[in-house]
């Protein structure tokens, strides 16, 4: 039989992805990453669930220690992200840093095992006439998380199995009420890991960022408000400003050094292009000219159209065919060909002037 490692949260998708490999004659062990200490299904709840699966499937079950890691490259990289006035994306650093590549690293060395699978939504094809493998979108468009998988390296594309890429979510529920999983009916997670564990992003910044009192301004500098901290705040945020004003305003601009939050109304708060840092080119090389694609610049945003420039040091400038809104500084951009992802990084801070 053909052996594979499951990385196991305790959620219904990755339960569902070890049962139907496991039911394909596959020989499955389930690998837990233990995260950090609290509620979640990364957390303590999630590694029951995921144990309790793994007695269900009759399969092997791995504990492995990860909240060093997480707590350096995910926990320490938000809060040095909020402080430095961006709004980071957590998932997509997670997934590189803390999961896939750990987990293939420990199949590999612990178990001399070369798959790994997970209960993400997307695809992977392989294209023979570039030797690359292509990460793609999942079937079910709702689901689909390649947005949050473009930093995977080909290595890891390569050893890694989407077993619900193909699947709607109604089908993994079916699937899992089917094999008569514990998990089936369980909820999904809503939120971030840490906003599960803290009760929101504010709660959790506020344990490690100490409120500052500062000035809400717009475009011109006059004062409008006052604020507790710029990690309070993000890019193209509206609600909760505590301002009155004729006109919705919106935040266009966090000023950490001094201490400043930015508002302006919504044209203020569109752009024509930005650049983008950390660049990852996934299903294709880098190319040596301009290239068209649709980008995603917020996980739930619409593709549009764009013209993505090759720049130097890992770096692309993005030029929109129309104006967009909300470009937030630490937020993935992630451009696609259709449903093949091409690349993605970091959206960086606007040059000052």
């Amino acid at each position: 039989m053909n052996k594979i490692v499951v990385g196991l949260s305790g959620g219904v998708d990755s339960s569902t992805a070890a049962a139907i490999l496991h039911n394909q004659r596959y020989d499955v062990v389930g690998l837990t990453l233990w995260l950090m200490k609290g509620k979640g299904q990364c957390c303590s709840e999630g590694m029951v669930d995921a144990a309790y699966i793994c007695e269900q499937l009759g399969i092997p079950h791995h504990i492995v220690d990860m909240r060093e890691v997480f707590q350096t490259h995910i926990i320490d990289y938000l809060v040095s992200g909020y402080s430095d006035g961006i709004t980071p994306l957590p998932c997509s650093q997670c997934n590189k840093t803390v999961k896939f590549s750990p987990m293939l690293q420990y199949a590999r060395e612990k178990l001399g095992v070369d798959k790994i699978a997970t209960g993400h939504y997307a695809r992977i094809t392989h294209d023979p006439t570039s030797g690359r493998y292509q990460l793609r979108r999942a079937v079910d468009r709702n689901k689909d998380q390649s947005y949050f998988l473009y930093d995977l390296t080909q290595d890891v594309l390569a050893g890694v199995v989407f077993p619900l890429g193909e699947k709607l979510k109604a089908e993994t529920r079916q699937i899992a009420s089917e094999y008569n999983l514990k998990t089936a009916d369980k909820p999904e997670s809503q939120d971030l890991c840490l906003i599960e564990s803290h009760g929101s992003m504010r709660e959790f910044l506020d344990r490690y960022i100490a409120p500052k009192k500062g000035e809400i301004i717009d475009a011109t500098g006059k004062v409008l408000g006052q604020h507790d901290g710029v990690h309070h705040y993000t890019i193209g945020q509206r609600k909760g400003l505590g301002i009155a004003a004729a006109e919705p305003l919106y935040v266009i601009g966090l000023d950490p050094v001094m201490n400043r939050v930015i508002v302006g109304d919504r044209t203020t708060a569109n752009q024509l292009e930005c650049t983008v840092g950390r660049v990852n080119w996934v299903s294709i090389s880098e190319p040596n000219a301009p290239i068209r694609a649709q980008v995603q610049v917020r996980y739930r945003s619409t593709a549009v159209d764009v013209t993505v420039v090759p720049l130097a040091n890992s770096r692309v400038k993005l030029v929109f065919d129309e104006p967009q809104f909300s470009i937030t500084p630490g937020q993935a951009a992630v451009w696609y060909d259709g449903d093949v992802v091409l690349g993605g990084g970091i959206i960086e801070k606007p040059a000052q002037n």
